[in-house]
């Protein structure tokens, strides 16, 4: 988890300055790069916990650092996570200012605790400072962020996400999803990302 949060700390001044600020708070890596990752999570979802914390920081070292592909982060709820919808909220009113990173992996470690008390914004106002969870707690209810929770949403469903977590992985017109990554299939990604690469 350190080895990840280092490498995206090194990778903040590579974002590309043309992208709005909560596209550029929600990426990792460089928007330059050949390969795009997008990734389609939800914070309530247990696959989505273990993906974030074993296979996200492989990819990172492997792809991302040396500069081969980039994550984009999606918001996808799911409707039988009572609380993914909150935090999901939550998530993209922290990218705006610059906190998404941070947030998502406190959701991510806490996930059992919150997922079953609600207490979402405990979890989240842990990693802010009082200006910034003042900020993000009123943003959190702005129809333009709750908006962009739901175009991740329709971005999803546009290209029939079938479950969380789900990648796409795309190279100009070349688009692949592959549903459910994990350490046990990841050399199936990495051939598909190689081959992209080619």
């Amino acid at each position: 988890m350190k080895s990840y949060a280092v490498a995206l700390v090194a990778l903040l001044p590579c974002l590309a300055a043309s992208l709005g600020e909560v596209d550029k708070a929600k990426m990792i890596g460089n928007p330059g790069a050949p390969v795009r990752i997008e990734l389609f999570s939800d914070f309530q979802c247990p696959g989505c916990k273990a993906f974030h914390e074993t296979l996200l920081p492989v990819i990172i070292r492997d792809y991302v650092v040396p500069g081969k592909a980039y994550i984009f982060n999606h918001e996808f709820p799911l409707p039988m996570h009572p609380y993914s919808r909150e935090a999901a909220n939550l998530a993209t009113a922290a990218a705006t200012i610059g906190k998404y990173q941070q947030v998502a992996d406190v959701l991510f470690l806490n996930q059992t605790s919150w997922g079953a008390t609600g207490k979402v914004w405990d979890t989240v106002a842990s990693v802010l400072n009082p200006a910034e969870q003042k900020k993000v707690q009123a943003l959190a209810k702005d129809p333009a962020i709750l908006a962009q929770v739901q175009q991740d949403v329709d971005a999803g469903k546009a290209q029939n996400v079938p479950q969380t977590p789900t990648i796409v992985v795309s190279r100009g017109t070349k688009r692949y999803a592959f549903p459910g990554p994990d350490q046990g299939n990841y050399v199936l990604l990495r051939s598909l990302i190689d081959g992209l690469l080619k």
